[in-house]
């Protein structure tokens, strides 16, 4: 990788300076998850684990046995709550599925890796209590926006069976990554970020999904914003690449939007990207995609 100037990698990652209606983008999100958040049914700040930041939210199906959509925040590590995004699982749970919304503990206070483990003990978690949930543990599907991409294509990439001798191999079916992140080298260079992350060479060469083997089950489908940065679509075309199109079965680019308000496509049932995401979940509004 050819190493830019710091001013450039904080001009291609620094998503807030990069887009001037990023308030608006915060309050659209603020106000449509607190409308998502007064459904009676929701579930409150269930612990996956003792430690801080380990409690999910559900949002139940409306019918027993349905795919699990599994959903996690970005905001570079470092940033958000499960609920500045709530407002993604309505047309989600209207649609069949049920909807986890995972919380975890943020950088500088843990590593990235440690965020990793904690996720990979929220999916067990999850597989371990589907029966109580309602949900069906052979349909999950693990869904993140920014670093919540990165976080949902390493869990795809996750090694299951290591963790516990009991976990499938499969536990995580498919992963849709939004404006992911799969080379975290570039985010060494970024000032902006660079000292809350911490990243070393070998850390961020580690926790880059386009490093690792590609997973041998399980697929990943990727959506990129039209305006985002040269970086973002590099990274997009880069896991393409590493991972090829036995695994990246999809690589959206959803016009017009930034990387902030593409994430918005997920909860816009006329959009690709949710028709991408039912699709994932095996659920028949999403069939038919090209």
């Amino acid at each position: 990788m050819p190493l830019e100037s710091p001013a450039w990698y904080d001009a291609q990652y620094n998503n807030r300076a990069r887009i001037p209606e990023h308030p608006a983008i915060l309050q659209h999100w603020a106000d449509a998850s607190a409308r998502a958040l007064e459904r009676p049914e929701w579930l409150f700040d269930l612990s996956y684990g003792e430690g801080p930041g380990e409690q999910l939210d559900i949002l139940p199906a409306p019918r027993p046995n349905s795919p699990l959509f599994v959903y996690i925040h970005g905001g570079y590590w470092r940033a958000l709550d499960k609920r500045d995004h709530a407002f993604i699982a309505p047309p989600l749970s209207d649609a069949g599925a049920e909807v986890v919304l995972l919380n975890y503990a943020l950088c500088p206070a843990v590593s990235i890796e440690h965020i990793v483990l904690q996720l990979v003990r929220a999916l067990e978690w999850v597989w371990r209590n589907a029966r109580d949930l309602c949900c069906d543990r052979d349909r999950i599907v693990v869904g993140g926006h920014s670093a919540g991409g990165h976080l949902a294509t390493m869990l795809l990439a996750c090694d299951w069976p290591a963790v516990a001798p009991d976990l499938p191999a499969d536990l995580v079916k498919s992963a849709l990554s939004i404006s992911g992140l799969y080379e975290l080298e570039p985010l060494r260079h970024a000032p902006f970020l660079a000292p809350d992350l911490g990243l070393t060479e070998a850390s961020a060469l580690r926790l880059s999904p386009a490093a690792m083997p590609a997973p041998a089950r399980g697929s990943l489908v990727t959506v990129v914003g039209g305006e985002e940065s040269e970086e973002f679509h590099r990274q997009a075309a880069l896991i393409s690449q590493a991972w090829g199109p036995g695994v990246v079965t999809a690589a959206e680019v959803e016009a017009g939007r930034n990387h902030m308000n593409v994430l918005n496509e997920l909860a816009n049932p006329q959009s690709a990207t949710h028709r991408r995401a039912l699709a994932l979940l095996g659920l028949g509004h999403g069939h038919g995609i090209p």
